[in-house]
């Protein structure tokens, strides 16, 4: 079966995709984050997001209260901890070291669509993608977790960036939002791809094995349907750019 998805949707002030905010210690700009919040089903912060939504929202922090916020709490600001448990979000220790914050927040935020009922089509992930690089790929590696943790897509952006691990299988991906940047990527993370297949690029793979020390499909770019589609026989990332 063919999955169809787009991976901005959410940024759009008039976006079909109801999803929840996950959002991570990681700086960014008010750019997305308006729109983002203000169409979120359920919001959430992984321990040092709190501090980032705190500074970011200052003067209207009451306007910004997020439903839960968890973590070991050895990032989160006391100040910041402070001010959200007398405000009432709910504050949530998970001490468990062998899972991240972001892996750890994940859990809980599946089991609270569970519990709550909601109707939504993707997780989105503010965050993630900028600062030391082993965090980096902390998140990636959160992204292979996700498969056993959430039904929904789980999608990671930070400013210009956007990553989606593709399950195998076809996809077809919208990318005519006009919030696309120039780039695109396709990233044999974990293991060799040896078959991958794709339209709407400008250098398209045919059967193609991707691996490292091999081939890794890197500044690619669109050819101006507004479609790509993605044919994978492993897991592999696509990562785009975002207009900011």
């Amino acid at each position: 079966m063919e999955r169809a998805f787009t991976p901005l949707d959410c940024l759009l002030p008039a976006g079909n995709l109801k999803f929840c905010l996950l959002i991570l210690n990681q700086p960014f700009n008010k750019g997305h984050f308006h729109c983002l919040w203000s169409k979120a089903a359920l919001r959430a912060c992984a321990d040092g997001g709190a501090n980032r939504l705190y500074h970011i929202t200052e003067g209207s922090q009451d306007s910004f209260l997020p439903d839960y916020i968890s973590g070991d709490f050895d990032s989160i600001q006391p100040e910041v901890k402070e001010y959200y448990k007398v405000k009432g979000c709910e504050l949530i220790e998970t001490m468990d070291q062998d899972l991240t914050d972001f892996t750890k927040c994940l859990q809980i935020l599946q089991k609270k669509i569970e519990k709550k009922g909601l109707q939504i089509d993707v997780i989105v992930i503010l965050g993630g993608l900028g600062g030391r690089f082993d965090q980096i790929m902390a998140s990636v590696e959160t992204l292979f977790h996700a498969t056993n943790i959430t039904p929904f897509p789980v999608i990671v952006l930070q400013e210009c960036s956007l990553i989606y691990l593709l399950q195998p299988g076809k996809h077809k991906l919208r990318v005519d939002t006009g919030l696309e940047g120039d780039w695109c990527g396709l990233i044999p993370i974990g293991s060799s791809c040896e078959s991958v297949t794709t339209t709407g690029l400008r250098w398209n793979l045919t059967n193609q094995v991707l691996k490292f020390g091999t081939l890794v499909s890197t500044s690619n770019t669109y050819d101006g349907s507004g479609i790509v589609t993605i044919e994978t026989d492993k897991p592999l990332l696509w990562t785009m750019a975002i207009e900011i």
